[in-house]
């Protein structure tokens, strides 16, 4: 079997986020699963790591790479990350589906083309 070593890796800082939502590792765990799910990935485990006093990040590994969010809700900002190997999975369905539930009113987004010789950075 062949095996490819391109991958899409989409990144996202997203601000004002209600922070009800950053907090909430156990409704972050569900909606990241579901993320995953909606965009074909196969999720392997989930862990996370609630912060005192507030803020948490969850990873998602998935058999195509992972999924994660770490989150920062005095300030309501949250980082989220995407990446899958090879063509069948987009990240950025997993990334877009995250986003519309938790309704930022800022936010930048890049995704990387990785293994295809250098990055190539899109908008």
């Amino acid at each position: 079997m062949q095996y490819s070593t391109y991958g899409r890796h989409t990144v996202v800082d997203v601000w004002g986020v209600d922070s009800s939502f950053l907090d909430n590792v156990d409704f972050l765990r569900l909606i990241m699963v579901n993320a995953a799910e909606k965009s074909g990935a196969t999720v392997l485990s989930v862990i996370h790591k609630k912060f005192d006093p507030s803020g948490c990040s969850i990873l998602v590994l998935l058999s195509e790479s992972h999924l994660s969010i770490h989150t920062y809700p005095e300030e309501g900002f949250a980082a989220i990350d995407g990446y899958t190997c090879g063509t069948r999975v987009d990240p950025k369905i997993a990334v877009d589906y995250l986003v519309d539930i938790i309704k930022p009113k800022k936010m930048y987004t890049k995704t990387l083309i990785r293994g295809s010789n250098e990055i190539d950075v899109l908008d």
